[in-house]
């Protein structure tokens, strides 16, 4: 079961891994001791709000979700290829944010990068292999191992840059717009805007935001906070691996299912400085969002088409 943008109901945890990178944020830009001296009063402290948030997690998930559903003895499930995978790309979205709000934790404690890159990394494998443990032994669903291979990638990828190169050239990052389907299963694909937002995959996009100008070494002249993005998404996606033909008694539209790819232009907020450092500390913590931009799109429906505003 995915834990971001999930229909099945991983919602829950998805809200407090949200809340742990806003704080992680927030906390990576707040005074600084001397980097490679560790203030352990300070690792303590971390971790152990760490633990806390992680722990209250899994108890809110089990008290709204699993605890409703029939229990079974530890099994696997192969959902691959449901929803077009745009829930294993959200568990590469989801692992990549948290892992890299890890690494700031590590780093906020003084602790030497490359070691804070290695123990930091693992906030998102370890938050989101607990889902998968949860779901294996659920009868409805099981542990997902291509969920578990997405949850890896995604820290991976942070991890290799912070080592390779100190610092983010490329970014994995998200956007929504309303796709006008999600009121045809609003129980699947959510009823209100934060519910589509998280369940809607027809209105949510993935982007691989490269930045040229941040790779270390004199290149191009390309300023560091100017972006390229490659996007995936999909559409009319009514139902996991298939649309119903109804829903409540009512006889759904039918709708060609098909993969959409992308290419628009992006910000590393990260690289913007605006002179507050309110303002700086937002534009951090909104990084991880795709900023609004022209966009071409190409899906073998329409061929290619061009927006002048994709979000």
């Amino acid at each position: 079961m995915c834990l971001f943008l999930s229909p099945k109901g991983g919602k829950f945890l998805i809200s407090a891994g949200l809340a742990i990178i806003v704080v992680a944020r927030a906390f990576a830009s707040a005074d600084t001791i001397p980097a490679n001296t560790t203030d352990r009063k300070r690792l303590c402290i971390t971790l152990s709000a760490t633990a806390v948030a992680w722990g209250g997690g899994m108890l809110l998930l089990n008290e709204a979700w699993y605890k409703n559903y029939p229990r079974s003895s530890f099994h696997f499930y192969n959902d691959m290829g449901q929803w077009y995978d745009m829930d294993k790309t959200g568990h590469l979205f989801s692992s990549y944010t948290l892992s890299l709000a890890g690494m700031h934790l590590m780093k906020q404690t003084g602790m030497e990068s490359r070691k804070a890159a290695w123990i930091g990394g693992l906030y998102g494998p370890v938050f989101l292999s607990t889902i998968e443990i949860l779901d294996g032994f659920s009868e409805e669903w099981g542990f997902s191992v291509p969920d578990m291979a997405f949850n890896i990638a995604g820290s991976a990828i942070a991890v290799s840059q912070e080592l390779l190169f100190g610092r983010q050239v490329a970014r994995i990052k998200y956007s929504y717009r309303d796709s006008g389907l999600a009121h045809y299963r609003p129980d699947a694909l959510g009823s209100n805007l934060p519910e589509r937002m998280l369940k809607d995959y027809n209105g949510q996009t993935h982007w691989l935001s490269v930045s040229p100008g941040r790779f270390p070494g004199e290149g191009a002249p390309i300023p560091p906070w100017l972006a390229i993005s490659i996007g995936y998404g999909a559409h009319g996606l009514l139902g996991g691996s298939s649309n119903p033909p109804e829903h409540d008694g009512r006889e759904l539209p039918h709708y060609e299912r098909y993969r959409r790819f992308f290419i628009s232009p992006d910000l590393d907020l990260s690289e913007i400085e605006t002179g507050s450092e309110i303002i700086n500390r937002v534009l951090r913590l909104l990084n991880f969002l795709k900023v609004p931009a022209p966009a071409v799109e190409f899906n073998r429906v329409d061929g290619i088409r061009f927006h002048i505003l994709f979000f």
